[in-house]
């Protein structure tokens, strides 16, 4: 039996709650620490081992005199981002918030102020909504055990000490509890990350996730507590949306009835979630198209940025962020408030539907005309989003009433004419046809 609440399926209230974040569907990611100092990435303790006694300079020396989340919000407006998530605090356990409940945090930094603060005012400003990751791990507590990717695991001193779990465990639930009740509406809390036998209740998963919606009844809750949301009856933690990383799922993705679940896939602008001093850069296409592939597929994409120590957001990533932008600008209609269409890929890009348009967003330029598989006589005109103009919809390879090469349910579409010869693709990015649906 489902369970209900005034009414009211699981599914149903979930479907609810993520309607924005199924409009929004893009969103910016941002990792920034102590870590941007060594700017080797926010592993750098665990892949490094650096002990916490060499890891404390870089506490106290932390000082981001650059540090405008306004600036942070302006060039996630431009570049078409609807939602923004902070890493409030990472797994090095220091908290960018103004926590009472330990002094590892960044008003006890030469920066001597509650940044998390300052960051939601700007995004809120900008209309942009906020969230807050928040590491259930935390390599700084001196309860949190030697398990897992811990910097000190497998070194005899460490593993020779007694550990408070439940201290531990209490520490965590009031941090949260502080960021759910501090910071006015907070629209996303994403914990990270469940492994082995420390997921769900070992987190005491349901009691968390029950005080932050006490809080925060419309908030949505990722699913790395643990759980399994693709049940038909999942658990109370198993979340709100699905969270692949540095991938795309194939398909869209369902639960066990076949209903859609709401996912989104976090991605890195470069090759580290934390600031890296020298990285390679994905290209504005390869973000484009990966924001595309999502939305295909019913999801959203949360990209990443990792400024420095200074608080400033790199050159690279902030030009490519607004090449981005400037092709949403364009074309946002066929991203925003889209899904899938119910329609194979074709080999020459995919599809995204609002309500009865159509959107073709081409990748590959074709020999000749672009074939669209079974939509004889459900589309009756084809206008590109970057200029307005017309395409040709025919229903015959050359235009005309020969039959050499005839689908009875297939029409062809042609960016010129004549109709039979290769045009150029007017964006090189993504090259979008808005299709009206009969």
């Amino acid at each position: 039996m489902v369970l209900q609440l005034f009414g009211q399926s699981m599914y149903d209230q979930r479907q609810e709650r993520t309607e924005w974040f199924r409009d929004a569907r893009f969103g910016m990611f941002i990792h920034w620490g102590i870590y941007a100092i060594p700017a080797r990435g926010e592993w750098v303790r665990n892949q490094e081992r650096i002990s916490l006694e060499d890891y404390q300079p870089y506490f106290d020396s932390f000082n981001p005199v650059d540090y405008n989340p306004k600036e942070w919000a302006r060039i996630a407006k431009e570049a078409g981002m609807k939602y923004a998530v902070i890493t409030a605090k990472h797994h090095d356990g220091f908290c960018l918030f103004d926590s009472r409940y330990t002094d590892y945090k960044a008003t006890n930094t030469p920066a001597g102020r509650d940044l998390i603060r300052e960051f939601v005012d700007a995004f809120r400003a900008q209309g942009i909504k906020v969230g807050f990751y928040y590491s259930l791990i935390d390599w700084h507590h001196p309860d949190y055990p030697n398990v897992g990717n811990h910097p000190m695991a497998g070194q005899p001193e460490w593993d020779k000490k007694k550990y408070n779990w439940d201290n531990y465990l209490k520490y965590m639930h009031k941090q949260v509890e502080e960021l759910v009740t501090n910071y006015g509406k907070i629209d996303i809390m994403w914990f990270d990350y469940s492994f082995e036998a420390y997921q769900g209740e070992k987190w005491k998963a349901s009691e968390l996730v029950q005080m932050v919606r006490k809080y925060q009844p419309g908030i949505l809750v990722d699913n790395r507590l643990g759980g399994n949301m693709e049940m038909e009856n999942p658990q109370l933690y198993a979340g709100d949306f699905e969270g692949p990383e540095q991938i795309i799922p194939s398909e869209t993705v369902v639960d066990e009835l076949g209903r859609p679940i709401p996912w989104e896939s976090c991605v890195t602008l470069n090759n580290a979630w934390g600031y890296e001093r020298y990285s390679t850069y994905k290209s504005s296409t390869d973000i484009i198209r990966t924001l595309v592939n999502c939305v295909s597929k019913n999801g959203n994409l949360l990209l990443n940025v990792g400024p420095d120590a200074l608080g400033n957001i790199p050159t690279a990533s902030k030009n490519i962020l607004q090449e981005v932008g400037a092709w949403l600008k364009t074309n946002g209609e066929s991203i925003y408030g889209c899904g899938p269409a119910n329609l194979a890929k074709p080999e020459w890009g995919w599809y995204t539907q609002r309500g009865d348009t159509l959107y073709a967003h081409i990748l590959e330029q074709s020999i000749g005309q672009y074939y669209l598989k079974t939509l004889k006589g459900n589309v009756n005109q084809g206008r590109m989003l970057i200029d307005g103009s017309e395409v040709h919809l025919g229903e015959f390879w050359n235009g005309g009433t020969a039959k050499p090469f005839v689908a009875k349910d297939d029409l062809f579409m042609s960016l010129g004419k004549p109709i039979q010869v290769t045009h150029p693709l007017p964006d090189k990015h993504d090259s979008v046809v808005r299709l009206i649906k009969k």
